[in-house]
């Protein structure tokens, strides 16, 4: 973990991908009236019945081909990680198990949330960007 590399700094994919997720977030408020959050997206595909489900694989599904569409169109996709598989999981399972616990995710809080300034949501996001900033300085660092 001693070779961190920077992220390259590309404004205008930036723009364009903070759009998309303003206006995916803007529609489904409108048409539907539900809040884009992935994990609660996630979790009611699950547990939910008929059109409730039907929205939410839909929507799950539009995830998915966005990354097949950037890929035709690019004609690449690449990920690195300077992470293990196991820090990996690890990861995973803190991240679905702070969804759980704090009612909603990055996404529901953080965009769909603050947009409507929804105190709860407000804390929530000052909340774990806190800790996103404290363990990235620790992992980096220690």
């Amino acid at each position: 973990m001693e070779n961190w590399t920077t992220t390259p700094f590309e404004p205008l994919a930036g723009l364009l991908g903070g759009l998309l997720i303003g206006l995916s977030v803007v529609l489904l408020l409108l048409t539907l009236g539900r809040i884009a959050g992935i994990s609660g997206i996630a979790a009611g595909a699950i547990t939910q019945k008929g059109t409730e489900r039907f929205w939410r694989l839909a929507f799950l599904v539009g995830i998915v081909l966005s990354a097949v569409l950037y890929i035709v169109f690019t004609g690449a996709l690449q990920v690195q990680t300077q992470m293990s598989s196991g820090y990996l999981v690890v990861a995973g399972l803190l991240v679905g198990f702070g969804t759980r616990l704090g009612s909603g995710c990055t996404s529901g809080h953080g965009v769909a949330g603050l947009s409507r300034l929804s105190k709860r949501s407000i804390v929530a996001t000052l909340t774990f960007m806190a800790a996103a900033i404290i363990t990235t300085n620790l992992i980096r660092h220690f």
